[in-house]
């Protein structure tokens, strides 16, 4: 009756814990799909807005997409390090600007061309526009910049587009742990709830186990208590646990031991392959650098200030003149700051720390890769716009290199060079032509 007794008490708790599990698992299933109908409705949303987004084109100002692209080169490359289009940063938004300054038409063009070419000079004649932007904005000084006309004409064009536009609605974006994605799709359950379910089955499987204990000993005394039980059955039953046994046991030494080895074999070979390997390395800086302000909050375009990326083997640090076309007037109390004005004042470099470094029988081109291949900095770099202390986000391998160049898929339209290869890789395969079936895992492309 006992033993009856307690197998219902356990089948009962048993019961109880399945149906938490079950309960933790609807819950997790019913929040995915809460969040992936609220992506859905912010996507909604978002095409919404972007479709309200109105203006009229404004005279003057070219309509085409090969003055609106030239104007978004020229934007990102010269503006887009004070100004944005629809919030003021280190200068005003830039939206509507062509009916917000004096003039109409080809006036208010001449009169930016003139501002973008000389501001102080435009500042100084008296204008009364000109000389309410200095009162909002100084100390700052507009940098001049030998633009055309038309080059002004191709910047407002993109200017106008975005205008027309309106400003972006952020959708929600999460990681990778269940969370909503930027198109307000669910990838999975939370981290959250997963980490609960965890938990609920680790104590789910140690209840079992003390449970299985509890029934051993009880199925032990019951048979103990039994008169007819066989002697050989007996010897079974009353038999006790030794470590002496155990520990002189052949069977189990040899067992130990191989695990033994096992484990310090991979111990070993992992060690050997991480030599040379800095991922993660994170040095402290002679001077404290916020890329997650620089190029986060501020959006400061990297190639403003890696000013070899886009034209060179290597990206090259910044020298401090790039820091002070900024901070000449920008924070110039801070102790940071000074630090720079001093190596200018002494002209000394700054001693800045190198992350990411390759062995020297290893070539690597950024011009070849950000100009030529179009790869943005975050694929090798990883999210340096979050960085406030930068870090070497990928290991940098030969099989990690190996690995993009069998994945990345060469963009070859529009580029009469690739043309012949094209074809001849289009009359083997209908899969899309990768770095690798250009010869991108030849040795001697990396190798001296």
């Amino acid at each position: 009756m006992a033993l009856g007794c307690k197998m219902r008490n356990f089948l009962f708790l048993i019961c109880i814990l399945s149906g938490t599990v079950a309960y933790a698992q609807q819950d997790s299933a019913t929040a995915a799909g809460d969040a992936a109908a609220g992506g859905e409705q912010q996507e909604t949303a978002a095409a919404d807005d972007a479709a309200s987004g109105g203006g009229e084109k404004y005279p003057g100002i070219p309509t085409d997409q090969a003055s609106i692209s030239a104007g978004q080169e020229l934007f990102e490359g010269n503006c887009k390090t004070c100004h944005n289009i629809h919030t003021k940063l280190v200068g005003p938004a830039l939206a509507n600007v062509y009916e917000r300054v004096p003039g109409e038409g080809e006036e208010s063009i001449e009169w930016l061309h003139n501002f973008i070419y000389n501001s102080q000079k435009v500042i100084a004649s008296g204008d009364p526009y000109a000389q309410k932007l200095w009162e909002e904005y100084k100390p700052t000084v507009m940098t001049s910049f030998p633009f055309e006309k038309e080059q002004v004409k191709d910047i407002l064009a993109y200017i106008q587009q975005e205008t027309i536009k309106g400003p972006a609605t952020a959708s929600t974006e999460t990681g990778p742990g269940g969370e909503v994605t930027t198109d307000g799709k669910q990838t999975g359950i939370s981290s959250t709830y997963m980490s609960v379910i965890l938990g609920v089955l680790i104590f789910v499987l140690v209840l079992i186990l003390v449970v299985l204990i509890l029934i051993v000993n009880i199925l032990v005394k019951y048979l103990k208590d039994k008169e007819d039980l066989d002697e050989a059955d007996r010897e079974v039953i009353e038999q006790k646990f030794s470590f002496k046994d155990l520990a002189t046991n052949k069977v189990f030494l040899a067992i130990l031991t191989a695990i033994f080895i096992a484990v310090v074999a991979k111990t070993s070979i992992d060690a050997l392959f991480t030599v040379g390997i800095q991922q993660g390395y994170q040095p402290a800086q002679p001077i404290a650098f916020s890329h997650a302000l620089h190029a986060g909050e501020y959006e400061i375009d990297c190639n403003y200030c890696h000013t070899g990326v886009r034209k060179s083997k290597n990206a090259n640090i910044p020298s401090a003149n790039i820091c002070m076309n900024c901070h000449s007037v920008v924070k110039t109390e801070s102790k940071q700051i000074q630090e720079i004005y001093k190596a200018v004042e002494e002209n000394k470099p700054i001693e800045w720390v190198r992350i990411h470094n390759l062995p020297d029988l290893a070539y690597f081109n950024h011009e070849q890769h950000v100009e030529v291949g179009e790869i943005e900095c975050q694929t090798c770099h990883g999210p340096i716009e979050e960085m406030e202390v930068v870090y070497q986000y990928a290991p940098l391998t030969m099989g990690w290199c190996i690995n993009c160049h069998r994945e990345t898929a060469v963009n070859a339209d529009g580029n009469d060079y690739y043309n012949k290869l094209v074809e001849l890789h289009n009359q083997e395969t209908d899969e899309p032509m990768t770095v690798e079936d250009i010869g991108g895992l030849e040795c001697s492309k990396c190798h001296y």
